[in-house]
């Protein structure tokens, strides 16, 4: 992808996330207070990312996040290295009685009428503990990585962790890579450090040093602080509305060069109608639509990024690289899990399904 600089010489890593790792807790479609038992998965808005482009995708990923050295620990460390993605391990010390932990969601499926529940526990978390120092960037990026990723959910969790996300982010500058920051906003993590306008006024620092941004109508608006159309009371499958945003976001961050998203319409929580668009230079591109039948919709939005930048990153055409996307984000979607469990094939099957056009 010229127009990205991606770089062709041979690097270490594809792709390096930063991020905080979570387990989440999931009685399938039992609601969590009549729960008897659960499924474990090992998430995190970045490091899925990195998960999906090393399982599904083939690619050499890695992530830079906290560990602690209790029982929780070790079982996400188990399931990073099942994913086939590196560590960069900023380690902490359990004290056995209260931290500091690996953060816990709580999160049911919902089933048809019924809308998935997720709540938290991200009490004295270690994530939010990462500080600008803690990992070895130059050293990290020295044997070659092709593109960094992180996002705001990690960015809100403290003062701190943004600061960690804009070290990163000039490192990967300085050493060639591109990066991308995905908004995630969540209007409740940013209530805990400071509000809205704390969060535009961090989330700007960081999209200074950003190539490509991931994130829906609500995300551009609040995250970036752009007026938009009330994406409550809209299509949500209307991409040209994404478009005026992308047009005005850009105009305020001329660095970025690849806004994308994905576009759904929610009938009930199992079934979806499900798009995506990209922005790449000024050039616009929109998937065909399809109609999901969801099984676990966690996760996909990631799923959507990683299919994405594997396209990018491997010398798609923008239109093949978001239709990889979109396709392995939907499929993600029939899985159990905020991780891939899709193999290349399938998603190269079904990316080729139906017709795109181009806006123009």
């Amino acid at each position: 992808m010229a127009d990205l600089a991606i770089r062709q010489d041979a690097c270490e890593l594809d792709f390096l996330a930063l991020g905080a790792l979570v387990h989440r807790l999931d009685p399938g479609i039992i609601p969590f207070r009549k729960a008897r038992s659960f499924d474990i998965h090992v998430s995190g808005g970045e490091y899925n990312v990195a998960a999906n482009l090393a399982d599904c995708f083939g690619q050499k990923t890695g992530v830079a996040t906290a560990m602690v050295d209790y029982g929780i620990g070790e079982l996400v460390q188990a399931r990073v290295r099942e994913m086939g993605v590196k560590p960069f391990y900023k380690w902490f010390k359990h004290d056995g009685v209260r931290g500091p932990n690996i953060a816990t969601v709580y999160s049911d499926r919902g089933l048809g009428v019924r809308p998935p529940v997720v709540f938290y526990n991200r009490a004295n978390e270690a994530g939010a503990m990462l500080k600008p120092g803690d990992f070895n960037w130059s050293e990290i990026f020295a044997k070659g990585v092709k593109w960094f990723h992180s996002g705001g959910i990690f960015a809100a969790l403290s003062e701190t962790t943004s600061q960690v996300i804009i070290e990163g982010m000039k490192a990967a500058k300085a050493a060639g890579a591109i990066t991308s920051f995905d908004l995630n906003y969540r209007a409740k993590l940013w209530a805990s450090v400071g509000g809205d306008a704390k969060g535009q006024e961090t989330i700007a620092k960081i999209v200074e040093h950003v190539d490509c941004l991931i994130g829906n109508e609500e995300d551009l608006q609040k995250g970036l602080g752009i007026e938009g159309q009330d994406v409550e009371h809209k299509s949500k499958l209307d991409p040209d509305s994404f478009f005026q945003l992308i047009d005005k976001a850009t105009k305020k961050f001329p660095n970025v060069k690849l806004v994308a998203t994905t576009l759904r319409e929610v009938h009930t929580t199992n079934r979806h109608d499900w798009a995506a668009v990209l922005w790449l230079n000024g050039q616009k591109f929109v998937s065909p639509t399809m109609a999901l039948d969801v099984v676990d919709r966690i996760g996909g939005g990631d799923g959507f990024c990683a299919g994405l930048i594997y396209g990018l990153l491997n010398g798609k055409t923008p239109e093949q690289a978001l239709r990889l996307g979109w396709a392995h984000g939907a499929l993600l979607t029939t899985f159990p899990g905020d991780t891939t469990m899709a193999k290349l094939p399938e998603v190269e099957a079904l990316a080729k399904g139906g017709s795109a056009r181009v806006q123009r």
